[in-house]
């Protein structure tokens, strides 16, 4: 099986759906060998800016001199890109095997486990074979019953909470902050951005009930600004580098610094060309506002033209 049969095989498993839900996540990691990574775990969930925190994280995990192993979802070129060791993508030989593998571990299964959950099972068996000591892992959706949310973690990271996806989290603000607050673990530190009043009480409630240090990071003039553009990204700095300092492993201010400035994150206000085309993935009201705001940062003055791309099917080199 070469990599393009064996990413036909993984995606076709999206025809069987969402399956929201964690019992079936923990059979596949367990006799996948991949439910005890020996890392620090970081679980990050939101509406908005969850990818770019990610990357921010992992960038400053790598001048602390960690190897990290990000798991990020959706991709935007090819599939490899949603699973990265110290910045690298998974090689296709290494994809290829992994697949393969979970292939045939699960032929049979009464319940054939979901793209995302098998999409994670590839990840985490990668990082560990790759000795990564500082994990990430980006919730796909809501979080609760997110399959990321079946791995154990060491701190829980709050993006920015918004309305996306109700018909699977909720109609209210409130209830869908409730989802994505289920990644707090009983007794371990939890880290937001600044959030809607809404938001943030269920979230307050909800690290008060399971004994949780619950930590709001807020930019604020010291705060190093990153190489991405857009005050929403020095809101996500200042997440990212209270996320390193609750885990004692923030590094000195001048690697952070450096770290930050170097974090590159496609389709996040990317331009391209001159005069510049615009790439972002806003895909909500509250991401598009995001974008507008960025976009007069960047441009004041400046008419823009929208264009919204046609979807399109991505495999691994194409």
């Amino acid at each position: 099986m070469n990599v393009s049969a064996a990413l036909d095989w993984l995606f076709s498993t999206q025809f069987f759906g969402i399956k929201l839900g964690l019992e079936n996540t923990r059979k596949l990691l367990q006799v996948a060998g991949a439910d005890h990574p020996d890392a620090i775990v970081v679980h990050v969930a939101g509406t908005n800016g969850k990818g770019s925190t990610c990357a921010m994280i992992e960038a400053l995990a790598r001048a602390k001199g960690y190897k990290t192993g990000l798991f990020t979802s959706p991709h935007l070129v090819e599939f490899a890109e949603r699973i990265r060791v110290n910045g690298e993508m998974i090689p296709r030989d290494a994809l290829t095997a992994e697949i393969l593998f979970l292939k045939n571990l699960v032929e049979g299964w009464e319940q054939s486990p979901t793209f995302f959950e098998l999409a994670l099972a590839v990840a985490l068996r990668h990082f560990i074979r790759n000795s990564a000591d500082f994990i990430i892992l980006e919730t796909g959706l809501g979080g609760r019953l997110d399959a990321t949310n079946a791995l154990r973690k060491d701190i829980a990271v709050l993006a920015p909470i918004g309305l996306d996806h109700q018909q699977y989290l909720g109609n209210t603000l409130a209830e869908i902050a409730g989802e994505k607050a289920a990644i707090i673990a009983s007794g371990k530190p939890v880290v937001t951005a600044v959030q809607e009043p809404e938001a943030i009480a269920v979230i307050e409630r909800t690290a008060r009930e399971r004994l949780s240090p619950l930590t709001v990071a807020r930019a604020d003039s010291d705060t190093p600004r990153p190489s991405l553009p857009g005050t929403h990204q020095l809101e996500n700095a200042a997440l990212a580098l209270e996320t390193m300092k609750q885990l004692n492993a923030l590094p000195e201010r001048t690697l952070a610094d450096k770290a930050l400035k170097s974090v590159q994150w496609p389709g996040r206000f990317e331009r391209i060309g001159t005069p510049p085309l615009v790439l972002d993935g806003a895909h909500n009201e509250h991401a598009a506002r995001v974008l507008a705001a960025t976009w007069n940062e960047e441009f004041p003055g400046q008419r823009r033209l929208w264009s919204l791309p046609q979807p399109r099917t991505s495999t691994f080199g194409t």
